[in-house]
């Protein structure tokens, strides 16, 4: 019993260490929801271009996480690659983000596969988390002012006339 002062010592001296020295945890207080306005981000393109959401208010977003190593993204990539040409000219901007996944592995996917929309780069997938991503694909429709308007899980055939008219009635 004589070192049970000494004990209880310790025990403060290390929490107090741990609380200090332990790496800092983000905490997201509210995750992107269908009418909320979408997590404004700042991110760089596979290009080095930077890409500020908050930039794009006044056109309809596309936004789509996915990765190189998800099967049924490959599969959906033609699809929105095709929903990416038939919507040029308009206010609408498509971007895909990288979500857990090494951005080294463009390199070869870009070889294999036409990818014409920005491939945006998340580090520790923070953009993810913003939005609340469970995993890929997962798509998010924002309006012109900068609202959430539609989520979507797993793939779509994007370029279909039920999305596309989806997508318009935003613009």
């Amino acid at each position: 019993m004589k070192y049970k002062g000494l004990i209880l010592i310790v025990i403060v001296a290390l929490a107090a260490a741990a609380i200090l020295f332990l790496p800092e945890t983000k905490v997201y207080k509210e995750i992107a929801t269908i009418g909320s306005p979408a997590p404004n981000f700042q991110l760089k393109d596979s290009n080095g271009t930077v890409w500020k959401l908050s930039d794009l208010r006044g056109k309809v977003v596309f936004i789509n996480f996915w990765a190189t190593w998800c099967t049924v993204c490959k599969a959906e990539m033609a699809y929105k690659e095709s929903l990416f040409k038939k919507m040029q000219g308009k206010p609408f901007q498509m971007l895909g983000i990288l979500f857990k996944d090494d951005p080294r592995n463009l390199i070869s996917y870009f070889r294999n596969i036409d990818v014409s929309l920005p491939t945006l780069l998340s580090p520790d997938d923070e953009a993810a988390a913003l939005f609340g991503i469970t995993g890929v694909p997962e798509t998010f429709i924002i309006d012109k002012n900068g609202i959430i308007r539609e989520k979507l899980v797993g793939p779509r055939q994007w370029d279909s006339p039920e999305h596309i008219s989806m997508i318009e009635k935003w613009l």
